[in-house]
């Protein structure tokens, strides 16, 4: 293939997921892009359920319409105690990967200025004037290029920033039996057995008699299938439901590090979603922060392009750092994790926490909530870091 059938476009995405989508979704929502093209690629073609999002949100959002479930309470537990979380103003929030798709995809293919294509990425390699991406199928150029794809060799094979992976195993349930409570999520339960690591149920009832169950772990190394699943079913026993059906099943494992991932952005090409470290570092949440990312980046594509640079995207700041800490701790001792979260949400405001997960509290209200956690692992973490 010579160069002058090689298609060009202004923006390509590379990986069509979750930041991918809503960042060109809200490039269009903004009506200022209708004279550049876009292309994604991606080896799925976004036609199946594959996966979960959850998030806490105050008003109503751009995502309403497809939000499958809300709950207005959490429960938090471990072994000796219970608390029922208020959320108020927050609702807890489900949305299923299929419905977030065809929604955003409802829209974009309207466009005739953007193009999504089936296609494994195989090559991007940037030159002075562009960006050259490779597929099984083609060959592009592009100005500026967008990827999600997540290399895992880049924070897995260095040591100055800990890895841990917030990795699950999950049933859609529908037992005999009304057991779960509606109105009600599991945020978490630390009450099943820790085994030297961070382990905790996560239920999402949709009704009394079904609810995703989920097993999740954050620690370093991922376990056989089955010891996920045995523990669903213990845990299930634990509720007194015998008889259920499996509707659905679905993994995971979401890196948790706060290694800096935006080191490897240059002029021309932008690492955005997991990929970007746009996942939050501390608690695995993704929905949330690319939600914030994906506007702020259609926002600053706006500039003019003489003064475009993508290494000029990324803004550093406290909240990355207070990550930074919790996973230094996790990762020498992960079997602190039950009480430095049961610390937390025993005595704190879930308001508060909610607000500081979102990294939208100002400095006194940070000290409210890290005074809530134990203060010697802090403070040894702290001193790692500083002398690191």
């Amino acid at each position: 293939m010579n160069s002058s059938q090689i298609k060009h476009f202004d923006y390509i995405f590379t990986g069509a997921g979750l930041a991918s989508l809503m960042t060109v979704y809200k490039m269009v929502l903004s009506g200022k892009f209708s004279d550049k093209s876009i292309l994604l690629l991606d080896k799925d073609s976004k036609k199946t359920n594959d996966r979960t999002w959850s998030f806490w949100e105050k008003e109503e959002s751009t995502w309403n319409s497809i939000i499958s479930k809300k709950w207005d309470s959490a429960l938090f537990a471990n072994e000796n105690f219970k608390r029922d979380l208020e959320l108020e103003p927050y609702s807890y929030n489900k949305i299923n990967g299929l419905d977030f798709y065809n929604f955003v995809f409802e829209t974009l293919s309207n466009q005739a200025n953007i193009t999504f294509l089936h296609e494994k990425v195989t090559d991007i390699n940037e030159l002075e004037t562009h960006v050259f991406v490779g597929t099984e199928e083609n060959r592009y150029t592009c100005n500026y290029l967008f990827n999600s794809i997540y290399t895992k060799a880049f924070a897995e094979s260095q040591t100055k920033y800990p890895v841990l992976q917030q990795h699950f195993v999950g049933w859609f349930v529908k037992t005999e039996v009304e057991v779960f409570s509606r109105e009600q999520a599991t945020f978490m339960d630390f009450s099943v057995e820790q085994k030297g690591n961070t382990r905790f149920m996560y239920v999402l009832p949709t009704s009394k008699t079904e609810a995703l169950v989920e097993y999740t772990l954050f620690s370093e190394k991922l376990l056989p299938k089955e010891e996920y699943e045995n523990e669903i079913w213990l845990y299930l026993e634990k509720l007194g439901i015998n008889q259920f059906e499996i509707i659905e099943k679905e993994q995971g494992s979401i890196p948790m590090t706060s290694y800096p991932f935006w080191k490897k952005n240059t002029k021309r090409v932008l690492n955005i979603g997991t990929a970007g470290g746009w996942t939050k570092a501390s608690t695995g949440y993704t929905f949330k922060n690319s939600d914030k990312k994906s506007s702020e980046l259609a926002e600053f594509l706006c500039v003019p392009s003489t003064s475009l640079r993508m290494t000029n995207f990324h803004k550093k700041c406290r909240f990355w750092f207070y990550d930074l800490l919790l996973l230094d701790i996790l990762y020498r001792q992960n079997e602190l994790g039950s009480s430095i979260f049961s610390s937390l949400f025993k005595n704190g405001n879930p308001k508060l926490i909610f607000k500081f997960l979102d990294e939208e509290t100002n400095l006194f209200e940070d000290f409210q909530v890290i005074l809530k956690c134990p203060k010697v692992p802090f403070i040894k973490a702290l001193f790692r870091a500083i002398f690191k």
